[in-house]
């Protein structure tokens, strides 16, 4: 399949994922069908969308005269046969829940096209091992980042049976569609960017454990040395330019010594067990009692357009 032959796209699933993923799909001038089992969900997903495409015309992402065009390519279906009916690009994004993709899966058999592709959003699990065996020839995994129509990365690996052209042109509509796609030459669970985080986490419940310093001092430690230093850089390039003798030394020197792993972080645990998740609870690393939620995210999104537009001007014209 070639990215000519994709004309109209169905997004399996409209919570926290569908709508930002059908946005961008309509922005790159896909007709786009969503479905979602409830009419609530389905009418959370419009709003959703329909502020977004506001956000974004206001960030001078999309002309404010092409809102309602864009809007207006996305429809919604209440029955997964609807939604993937005459699709040429599937793309699941329902709950990280092995029985639920299961059954979604076993619905997508039924009546898909013997011609399309099938993506998947999984973050966690192979979903390869959840799709009938008869569709393997059609699978890859797209992964998006949330929120998905901001983060600029998705992760594309095929499944064993698929053909590279699949994955290809995955990769293809993906960057029609403005993302950064980045093509996995085999599977693994994590993929790259969550994998990289994992190891992140490990080192900061770690030093957080041990008292070694508070969540303030690390943020402020990764937001004025590293991270932003990646944007230029990457990893990879990071080392080349600090020399690779350098990097091997350390690792001869044994300059860093991993912690132990743990089946949890008592740091972790503690905010958990006490409610503290984060903002969503109120608390968390950080106090949010009294924050206006909303206000807060719009103020995030706001900085992530900013890092981002710079990133991309970083990416089109690298060191």
């Amino acid at each position: 399949m070639n990215l000519s032959d994709i004309k109209k796209i169905a997004v399996l699933g409209a919570g926290t994922m569908g709508p930002g993923i059908a946005q961008i799909f309509s922005m790159g001038g896909y007709e786009v069908t969503m479905w979602t089992r409830s009419e609530e969900t389905r009418e959370k997903a419009k709003a959703t969308l329909l502020k977004s495409l506001v956000t974004f015309a206001e960030e001078d992402l999309l002309p404010v005269d092409q809102i309602d065009e864009t809007f207006g390519r996305v429809s919604f279906a209440l029955t997964i046969e609807e939604a993937i009916k005459g699709a040429d690009f599937i793309m699941e994004t329902i709950v990280e829940n092995k029985d639920a993709k299961l059954e979604l899966f076993k619905e997508v058999d039924r009546t898909a096209s013997r011609d399309c592709i099938i993506a998947s959003n999984t973050s966690g699990l192979n979903v390869f091992d959840l799709i009938p065996a008869g569709r393997l020839n059609q699978a890859v995994i797209a992964h998006w980042y949330a929120p998905p129509q901001l983060i600029p990365l998705v992760e594309v690996v095929k499944g064993e049976l698929a053909p590279q052209d699949f994955a290809e042109t995955t990769v293809a509509l993906l960057e029609k569609c403005g993302k950064t796609a980045v093509l996995m030459k085999k599977f693994i669970q994590g993929y790259i960017a969550n994998r990289m985080q994992m190891v992140l986490n490990t080192e900061l419940f770690y030093l957080l454990d041990n008292g070694y310093c508070s969540p303030e001092d690390i943020d402020k430690a990764v937001k004025a040395s590293f991270i932003p230093r990646a944007v230029v850089l990457g990893l990879c390039k990071r080392a080349d330019f600090g020399g690779l003798d350098m990097t091997a030394n350390n690792y001869r020197n044994k300059s860093y010594t991993p912690p132990e792993p743990v089946d949890m972080p008592a740091t972790l645990a503690a905010h958990v067990e006490a409610g503290e998740l984060g903002l969503k609870s109120g608390k968390g690393f950080y106090d949010y009692t009294g924050v206006d939620k909303q206000e807060l995210l719009a103020k995030r999104d706001k900085q992530l357009f900013e890092v981002f537009k710079l990133a991309q001007k970083f990416m089109s014209d690298p060191v």
